[in-house]
């Protein structure tokens, strides 16, 4: 059984065992269901389960001595399978859910036809899906993970207290996402300060130059969402805005990047007369990139802004620690 909390957890070491427990329990909860392929959400929380404890792996790296197949390059691997089966999921029910019934009934018949084909592509996903979850790799990555929870094994930076560390662990993502490109996209760079508007028209074409700059910011905020959630319960206030700010921002960037994914598919369905053949479709996905424009400029300003950079350095810098206090936090499923 996995350990849900121990009041004695003060070293590096203790805060790493506690989540890779946590997270690699969850995966071996969920396996059972996503070979049972009845209900979308056990394949949602097999995913997060390996997002998280990759997250943790990365994390916690200085601290840790991992066997091969419990790597973090490893876990990543698997999660990507499993998240090819995870984004056609995404895909259809979006289009089922959000998408069909606002439809007119012409583009509603069409939606059909790429319903067929999603539901052949998913056929083909979940069925390497199945063969990773019964291969020897996904033996090998449990055996390995049960086996180093049975017997950690650390690198002497795990015997540190985490007070000492903690900054240090979690400094080096928060400047990734800090420094990356995408905060950039529409700025000029004479004047960083001042975001301007923009017009529809300006919007679509930054979008289609930088939409992946964008994508990729969103990556790296959720890196820094998992990352920053480890440690939620040693801050306090000032760094749960941050955080929820980070997760906005991931929220966003994410629902750009969903309509121009569900209108990329589309395009290979109707690669020649998308738009004549579904208009309203594709209407309402600008209309939701535009929207989503306006609420990301906010951020995009906020985390530009010289004190806000600052001040997230310093709230990382001063974790508060509360004796006989702390306790592991229950993060959000997704």
């Amino acid at each position: 059984m996995t350990n849900k909390f121990n009041p004695r957890a003060k070293t590096v070491a203790d805060w790493a065992y506690i989540g890779i427990d946590k997270h690699f329990h969850k995966v071996l909860k969920h396996e059972a269901g996503v070979l049972l392929d009845q209900d979308t959400e056990e394949l949602h929380q097999i995913r997060v389960g390996m997002r998280r404890l990759r997250s943790t792996l990365t994390g916690f790296a200085p601290a840790l001595t991992m066997p091969k197949s419990a790597d973090q390059k490893r876990v990543g691997n698997l999660g990507r399978i499993l998240g090819e089966l995870r984004d056609l999921d995404v895909l259809k029910s979006a289009f089922v859910g959000h998408y069909q019934p606002i439809l007119p009934p012409k583009e509603q018949d069409l939606l059909k036809k790429v319903l067929q084909v999603l539901e052949h592509r998913r056929e083909k996903a979940f069925a390497k899906v199945e063969k990773l979850l019964k291969s020897d790799k996904f033996l090998n990555f449990k055996a390995d993970f049960a086996s180093w929870l049975d017997n950690p094994t650390y690198q002497p930076m795990g015997k540190l207290d985490i007070a000492t560390v903690l900054p240090d662990l979690l400094l080096p993502q928060a400047s990734r996402f800090l420094l990356h490109e995408g905060w950039l996209v529409g700025v000029n760079l004479e004047d960083y300060k001042r975001l301007r508007e923009f017009s529809s028209q300006e919007i679509d074409d930054l979008l289609e130059k930088e939409g992946l700059l964008l994508h990729d910011l969103r990556k790296e905020a959720k890196r820094s969402r998992y990352n920053m959630e480890l440690f939620t319960q040693f801050y306090g206030d000032k760094y749960q805005e941050y955080l929820e700010d980070i997760k906005n921002l991931q929220g966003i960037l994410g629902e750009m990047q969903d309509c121009c994914v569900l209108s990329d598919f589309l395009s290979q369905i109707f690669p020649n007369c998308l738009a004549k053949e579904m208009p309203t479709l594709l209407e309402i996905f600008q209309n939701i990139r535009h929207q989503k424009w306006q609420e990301w400029q906010p951020l995009q300003k906020k985390f530009l802004d010289a004190d806000t950079r600052k001040s997230l350095h310093q709230t990382i810098l001063q974790p508060i620690f509360r004796p006989n206090s702390v306790k592991l936090e229950t993060n959000p499923e997704s």
